[in-house]
């Protein structure tokens, strides 16, 4: 009798939510946040803030690490993403380079091969020029370079990724032909605009905040459809905000870089609804709200069927500006 009343008692708590699908499944070994870059970058630092969300607020019993495999540019990381079908123990922060590399390097890897989990937020890129410089807006900047004769230098963060090809879409709509100049890292590129060694960058807000709170550089247009909504002021005269959108300048380029996370392939639904829970909560915590402000990222919570339809365009739109570009290797 009081087996059955046991069984009924649990009967009724999943039946009113109190067992919920995503606590069917739930991981035993140490969860790996893969890295597809090495340590300090962006990717590293969202990682540090999962690990320290997940674990300070105890959204998982199983322990959590950080795994960087920058090797190859990142092909390490998707490879070994590609390679661990079916261990749930393991998820990669991704963003637009599992639709670039494959490309621009032609490793035999495609993102349809993991399995995808939730879309967590949107890096923005942001047309920056030296504060020192003449040109204070995005038609001053562009005139100027169509009239130089040499062109105007650009320097962003490797070769034939997210800077280059958005690059490359700022020369196709404005009509302007620039020399591209590849550096390790968005720091670098950063510190080069400072130095007067090239004439801007489309570093991300983060890449060059210091240097625009110190006034050593101007923020001419953010590569998005509306302005970042951040409000409080970042110099003493500007917030994110008060950054003008590329289009209201007369530019329609817009170029927005996911930072998604995937599971490797042949993942069980009830394993997808585990880390879709998992990454929800974390989206709620203070850590994450605090980090997407300060990064000035646009903070989203994408899955499912929305997500698919999300990459497929996204992969067919950094498809078609790697190929506009030349940059798909033969």
């Amino acid at each position: 009798m009081r087996k059955t009343m046991k069984l009924a008692a649990l009967a009724a708590m999943a039946t009113c939510g109190g067992i919920s699908a995503a606590s069917a499944w739930e991981p035993t070994k140490t969860v790996e946040i893969v890295v597809a870059a090495g340590a300090g970058g962006a990717s590293d630092q969202m990682a540090r803030m999962l690990q320290a969300a997940i674990q300070k607020h105890n959204l998982m019993k199983a322990p959590i690490v950080v795994s960087l495999k920058g090797g190859a540019s990142g092909a390490e990381a998707l490879m070994y993403m590609k390679g661990s079908a079916g261990e749930a123990d393991k998820v990669v922060i991704a963003y637009s380079l599992i639709y670039q590399l494959p490309l621009s390097a032609k490793i035999p890897f495609n993102w349809r091969e993991l399995t995808p989990v939730s879309i967590m937020a949107f890096d923005e890129f942001i047309l920056w020029d030296n504060a020192q410089s003449p040109y204070k807006t995005v038609k001053e900047f562009v005139d100027a370079a169509k009239a130089s004769s040499t062109p105007f230098k650009f320097g962003g963060t490797g070769s034939k990724r997210e800077d280059q090809v958005l690059m490359a879409g700022f020369e196709k709509a404005t009509g302007t032909k620039f020399a591209y100049l590849p550096y390790k890292s968005g720091g670098e590129a950063a510190t080069q605009l400072v130095g007067n060694h090239i004439d801007a960058n489309v570093n991300n807000p983060s890449e060059n905040l210091e240097v625009w709170r110190a006034g050593q550089v101007r923020a001419l247009c953010v590569f998005d459809d509306e302005r970042i909504s951040y409000t409080g002021k970042v110099t003493d005269t500007q917030s994110w905000h008060d950054v003008p959108t590329c289009k209201e300048e007369g530019v329609n380029v817009q170029y927005k870089m996911l930072r998604a996370m995937f599971l490797p392939g042949k993942a069980t639904p009830e394993q997808v609804a585990f880390y879709e829970d998992l990454f929800k909560k974390v989206s709620e915590t203070p850590e994450y709200k605090d980090y997407m402000e300060k990064q000035a990222l646009k903070p989203v919570f994408i899955t499912g069927k929305d997500m698919v339809d999300f990459l497929e365009k996204d992969d067919k739109f950094n498809s078609d500006l790697m190929k506009e570009a030349g940059f798909v290797a033969k």
